[in-house]
């Protein structure tokens, strides 16, 4: 299935958020009531997540969603470099 560009960077922005916590996709999808392959679904950008998921991704990893949403404009910006 296609994703677009904005899909695949949210997933690389709750990917990398989700390492720097130091969880694995098992515990976060635990914590924030998903399974793991959800998870998985959306870091690879199969899946595009609403903001209830984001939120819930964020409370699962103990951050505020702004972290996710930093993560997603450093990755713009990297990715337009």
């Amino acid at each position: 299935m296609p994703r677009t560009s904005r899909q695949a960077r949210i997933g690389k922005a709750v990917k990398a958020v989700r390492t720097a916590q130091g969880l694995t996709q098992e515990d976060l999808a635990a914590k924030a009531d998903l399974h793991p392959t959800y998870i998985s679904d959306v870091e690879r950008g199969v899946r595009n997540p609403s903001w209830d998921v984001i939120a819930r991704l964020a409370e699962g990893m103990g951050v505020p969603a702004t972290d996710i949403a930093a993560e997603y404009e450093r990755l713009e910006v990297r990715d337009s470099d």
